[in-house]
């Protein structure tokens, strides 16, 4: 399956998971129901990742934890936030890099319409292949 087809389905269980439940939910309840629509739908999903970092010759096993991680390839960071903040963005792109994935989805549910909560961002190492992918 390809990136557009995986970020596609995240989308779509997203906006299943908000429409069936609504907004002002503890981030946990979305997280649980999101893995649980996106296993449903065949997607190999990882939760709560601790992901290490490596820092001037340390490790640090567990640096930090991807929400999710779908089918290897997409980290997808959930919020409950009244809105997105550019910390968000700058957070989700330093997991993208310190994992090496290519792409990333910022999912906050404190919305009215899902729509309006979702953010794509692209890891600046794959821009060029992802912005040629059909």
């Amino acid at each position: 399956m390809e990136q557009n087809q995986i970020t596609g389905a995240i989308i779509t269980a997203a906006m299943k998971v908000h429409t069936l439940t609504g907004p002002g939910l503890l981030e946990s309840v979305y997280h649980t129901c999101l893995k649980h629509e996106l296993e449903k739908a065949g997607l190999r999903v990882q939760s709560e990742v601790a992901m290490p970092v490596h820092y001037d010759g340390l490790v640090l096993e567990s640096g930090y934890k991807a929400d999710l991680i779908v089918e290897e390839t997409v980290i997808v960071e959930l919020k409950c936030a009244d809105e997105l903040a550019p910390v968000h963005t700058a957070q989700l792109l330093t997991y993208l890099r310190l994992a090496n994935k290519p792409l990333g989805l910022l999912l906050n549910f404190k919305v009215v319409h899902m729509k309006n909560g979702i953010k794509r961002i692209i890891n600046n190492k794959y821009r060029a292949t992802l912005a040629t992918t059909p």
